[in-house]
């Protein structure tokens, strides 16, 4: 029976820190871990499998000895996923884990006919496991147990004197975050890495919004009313530092106004009043957009595609596209922008707002237009760059 009570203790499940990530990586440790492999039956090459691509410890412990290919030259691993025994989840894998699995594969297959004096038929490969166990194993289908890598890895990372107890499962986590700092989607790491619990999907969330936060906060282009709409604020790949964004930030949730697709920043507006400009949003330099408008916006231009190709005739068409230029250039800058800092994608999986939308700090911190035309025009950024 499991031990209960308030002394039980609960194994991190966090990523690793930046600082033991690179210690566990480390060729020198790695080397130490390979001293600790008495029979050579491969932990360095299990380790850095699960460190490579997120799988479950026992997922990489079970794997047989065909889990790799080749297949229109992307180098593949099969593993079991359901943990049923079906062998038949393919992920791409680096080239450095593919040649480490395939020599592990040749070690495999010597040991085989060194103990059986004979290569295996064609009909017992497929139950071969890749990282046989030595003891009661009489047909080479056994691996070895996770109980035999969890304590070679545990008296590994006692050695590296990292200052905590660690466990090899964190490394599926610090892939996970790792991706979503790289623009990958929720969606996209649960599809690779598995089933992942939306408590863990959570976490990753807490983790990046930091993140999230200082990119959203270089990502501004010049809105439909300015002199020349869409136009990039920060440079084309390189942001502004973090205290001029911090100096130009405005707080949204208390300057501005919800708008049709933005914020309104004009302060008569905010304190209660009426708009002078008849809610003439789009030719206003009050008006501000940021990347969690993008889908809306982009909705907005299909519909007006839609109209002006419906249009009874060309001059009237003509006419159409010539108004929604300006905001179609802003739209455009705003892409270029979501893009060069690799989160348009993330950009594209929002929603239409939503009224708690505007209570987020990531969604409620714009710029004015003009203060951070302003910047551009005058001259290098603080990295020397112009």
């Amino acid at each position: 029976m499991p031990f209960g009570g308030t002394g039980l203790r609960q194994r991190s499940r966090n990523p690793f820190s930046d600082n033991v990530a690179r210690a566990l990586t480390d060729e020198t440790n790695l080397r130490r871990l390979e001293e600790l492999d008495l029979n050579d039956r491969g932990l360095r090459d299990i380790w850095e499998t699960i460190v490579a691509t997120g799988r479950r410890c026992s997922e990489v412990v079970q794997l047989r000895l065909d889990c790799i290919g080749r297949y229109r030259g992307l180098a593949m691993l099969w593993h079991d996923q359901t943990k049923v025994g079906n062998y038949n989840e393919g992920i791409r894998i680096p080239e450095p884990i593919y040649h480490r699995l395939d020599a592990r594969r040749t070690k495999t297959l010597q040991l085989f006919e060194k103990r059986y004096g004979r290569t295996p038929a064609a009909a017992e490969r497929p139950g071969l496991a890749l990282f046989p166990s030595r003891v009661r194993n009489p047909n080479g289908q056994q691996p070895i147990s996770y109980g035999h890598f969890n304590q070679r890895f545990k008296t590994w990372i006692s050695g590296l004197d990292l200052g905590g107890a660690y466990v090899a499962h964190q490394a599926r986590h610090t892939l996970a975050t790792n991706l979503l700092r790289a623009g990958a989607t929720l969606t996209h790491i649960r599809r690779y890495l598995g089933q992942l619990s939306e408590r863990m999907a959570e976490h990753y969330v807490k983790i990046t919004n930091s993140d999230l936060e200082d990119v959203l906060n270089t990502i501004w282009v010049t809105g439909p009313g300015a002199p020349n709409p869409g136009e990039l604020l920060s440079g084309d790949t390189t942001p502004m530092d973090r205290e001029t964004a911090l100096a130009l930030a405005l707080d949204l949730s208390r300057r501005s106004t919800p708008a049709d697709g933005g914020f309104c920043t004009y302060q008569p507006v905010v304190d209660g009043g009426s708009c002078p400009w008849k809610l003439d949003c789009e030719n206003c330099d009050n008006f501000v957009l940021s990347g969690a408008d993008l889908l809306y916006w982009r909705r907005k231009a299909e519909q007006w595609r839609s109209i002006a190709e419906n249009a009874p005739d060309d001059a009237t068409a003509d006419y159409l596209h010539t108004v929604f230029e300006p905001t179609a250039q802003a739209i455009k800058g705003l892409e270029q922008a979501l893009a060069a800092l690799g989160i348009l994608d993330e950009a594209l999986t929002l929603d239409l707002r939503r009224p708690q939308d505007y209570f987020h700090r990531t969604w409620s911190t714009a710029f004015h237009a003009r203060d951070l035309a302003a910047l551009q025009a005058s001259g290098p950024d603080a990295t020397g760059k112009p």
